[in-house]
């Protein structure tokens, strides 16, 4: 009899015991994540984070998405005047993140850029074009920054519109032909001996971080202008500190 009283008893310090084990590890977890941080961080709200990471896994996808085209396109690395892949890699790297013109293109960026280096008329290396030109426009529409801070705005309709250009570009890849048809730049394949996606794949990827970014500016320009709505609905005045 007394066993069965003191079971619930027993049960309940076992539950406390585990709980108070519990919140001691979330509190590590989070010391560490706080400790790991980076000062800038202090100065991002949620959706500067979001952004500074997405505008990052863009370029990493894009500069993957390079290395592939080089692998695919021998002839392009040729014509770069490097002997080899990761010295080409390296300067179209350095034009994006650093925003200066890529020699090859006179000095066009962003959509002039990127129609130029899908014409026929484009002799140079098509594959550093193509990548610079996207990753100059991503980076164009995003303000010229590659990192957020709470004093940076950006506007989620050029971000749309950049996940929009990277569907054409897509597009244009798959479809535009030299004089002897084919392809400017071989990137997907669908033979017999089987299929390569992997290039649309990761321009999906892409166009989905941009998408998601441009749902999470749109919300949270429409939060700050439901607020102010708000206060005027109820006749609150606005907090100042």
């Amino acid at each position: 009899m007394m066993l069965r009283r003191r079971c619930p008893a027993l049960l309940v310090g076992v539950l406390l015991l585990l709980s108070g084990g519990c919140s001691h590890q979330q509190g590590q977890d989070m010391v560490t994540q706080f400790s790991n941080a980076r000062p800038q961080e202090f100065l991002q709200t949620s959706v500067d984070r979001m952004a500074t990471l997405s505008m990052r896994d863009n370029l990493q996808s894009l500069y993957l998405l390079m290395s592939k085209l080089y692998l695919r396109n021998p002839e392009e690395l040729r014509k770069s005047g490097f002997l080899d892949a990761r010295a080409a890699e390296k300067q179209v790297r350095m034009a994006i993140e650093q925003q200066q013109p890529l020699p090859t293109l006179g000095g066009k960026k962003d959509l002039a850029a990127l129609s130029y280096a899908m014409s026929p008329e484009f002799l140079g290396d098509r594959v550093g074009a193509f990548i610079y030109a996207i990753g100059s426009m991503l980076v164009t529409a995003h303000g010229n920054r590659l990192e957020f801070y709470m004093t940076d705005a950006i506007d989620p309709r050029f971000v749309n519109n950049a996940a929009r250009n990277i569907e054409k570009a897509t597009w244009l890849l798959s479809q535009r032909q030299n004089k002897a048809g084919q392809p400017l730049l071989f990137s997907n394949e669908i033979s017999e001996e089987g299929s390569n996606l992997s290039f649309a794949v990761e321009f999906g990827k892409i166009v989905a971080r941009l998408d998601l970014l441009t749902q999470m500016l749109d919300e949270r320009y429409r939060r700050i202008g439901l607020n102010y709505a708000q206060s005027l609905l109820f006749l609150n005045f606005l907090p100042v500190q």
